[in-house]
């Protein structure tokens, strides 16, 4: 027979105390419980705790202090912290400490048993980190950071932002995060905001009863409810319109929603992550994200760094790639010869990973022997890109040749950022639909 898990309550009311005691001993947990931090933090010393739940106002100190203490000497103890209702701020600072979830007084005793059941679900600390090596290759310093970030947002149920361009992974950071949480049985829904029509949005979202509006003929569930239990990703979430902003944000906040032509609202227990690869504070200062919205988004922003800086990494992303390209084609993998790699480390890449995919395929297509040459990456831009200067016209052979390269590479990063939307990244170049269409056909994208 198991040991019985333990759990640490702190507060200094003993109605509250005995509330929690009565719940999680219902639950077959032991509990053991401190009136104040300094009792709390014997305790600690002397037995092995697998949950702490500790109030945030404390009779000789706070609870965020007791937060930092086991961040510091027990960072495998998950410590939920309680706070009084409508306190946001308060369980905002606790979320950035290390805290891995908040409880809001009075109690929910359904939440609690939720937050208490998910948190006694975590892996051991850096037990993620085999998973994480395989699916993140390389081993920069940038690299191995964002490994130990993710391991860490991985044991905490707060919001976090993936900042980063495009093609750099941010689905994949976010997939990683899922997977190795508490919450890695339940749905991770992605969804990409700039798809959605603005019109549809708050039904995609929020679900609709049928006759809610015309072509609802039947009671659709939205992605809030897919999710439920789970992680919702909201990639290019900058592109969400100011009114979806309002509705939103009050989602989160209440964890609860209202479908399109429902009277009731639907408790959801959800972790939000989102990404883009927008400048989310230029577009609060630019009055097209709401601040209040971002601040709860951006408990913890998460940055995933540009191919540019990690040169070190392009050539084990360049063998992984080759390799599963052979591995669908059924031949050898092809080789890189030492100038093309050479070529592919001085590309500044603004399609970051995304794009050193495609050119790879492209160029393992074009090889002779099996082996890629500088030629076949078509990486004529390459050069002046690294340094930021002017071409090298010893480098041109054929204007032609570099003209149709450079809008090949600007187009194609146009359709990576807007997801191969192509109207939308007509209008980012500031094309006619039709123009767009006519050079998509001309450089054989179409």
């Amino acid at each position: 027979m198991s040991p019985r898990q333990k759990i640490l309550i702190v507060d200094d009311e003993p109605d509250i105390r005995e509330l929690l005691e009565i719940t999680l001993g219902r639950m077959k947990l032991d509990t053991f419980s401190a009136r104040n931090l300094g009792e709390a933090q014997s305790l600690l010393s002397r037995e092995t705790f697998d949950l702490c739940l500790t109030d945030m106002r404390l009779p000789d100190g706070t609870g965020l202090e007791l937060v930092q203490h086991i961040q510091q000497r027990y960072p495998q103890l998950p410590v939920a912290m309680i706070t009084a209702y409508g306190s946001l701020e308060t369980a905002i600072n606790a979320l950035k400490a290390g805290a891995f979830d908040f409880l809001t007084k009075p109690v929910d005793l359904t939440r609690l048993r939720e937050l208490v059941t998910s948190a006694l679900r975590l892996p051991a600390p850096g037990g993620a980190s085999q998973t994480i090596d395989r699916r993140l290759l390389g081993d920069s310093l940038p690299m191995r950071n964002l490994r130990k970030h993710i391991d860490k947002l991985a044991r905490s149920q707060a919001p976090v932002y993936i900042s980063g361009e495009s093609g750099s992974g941010k689905e994949l950071v976010a997939r990683l995060i899922h997977e190795q949480g508490p919450r890695a049985n339940q749905p991770f829904i992605p969804v990409n905001c700039g798809a959605i029509p603005s019109e549809l949005m708050e039904s995609e979202f929020f679900g609709h009863r049928k006759g809610s509006f015309s072509g609802a003929i039947e009671d659709k569930p939205g992605l809030f409810q897919a999710a439920n239990g789970g992680t919702l990703f909201l990639d290019e979430v900058a592109d969400l319109p100011l009114a979806m902003q309002v509705k939103m944000l009050r989602a989160i906040q209440e964890k609860a929603i209202r479908c399109v032509g429902g009277q009731q609202e639907i408790v959801v227990d959800v972790r939000i992550l989102c990404a883009t690869h927008k400048d989310l504070d230029a577009e609060v200062a630019a009055e097209r994200f709401r601040q209040d919205l971002y601040y709860r988004l951006n408990v913890i922003e998460l940055r995933v760094p540009p191919l540019r800086e990690r040169r070190d990494d392009i050539e084990p992303l360049a063998s992984h790639v080759l390799k599963r390209l052979a591995a669908g084609s059924g031949h050898p993998a092809a080789k890189l010869h030492p100038q093309a790699l050479d070529a592919l480390k001085s590309y500044r890449f603004p399609g970051n990973v995304r794009e050193l995919e495609n050119v790879l395929e492209r160029a393992h297509t074009l090889c002779e022997n099996k082996q890629i040459e500088a030629s076949d990456l078509r990486l004529a831009e390459g050069n002046c890109a690294a340094e930021g200067g002017a071409p090298d016209l010893t480098q041109i052979d054929n204007l032609e040749d570099y003209l149709e390269n450079v809008e090949r590479k600007l187009i194609l990063q146009a359709l990576e950022e807007t997801r191969w939307n192509r109207t939308a990244a007509a209008q980012r170049l500031n094309l006619s639909f039709r123009s767009m269409r006519y050079r998509l056909k001309k450089l054989g994208l179409d």
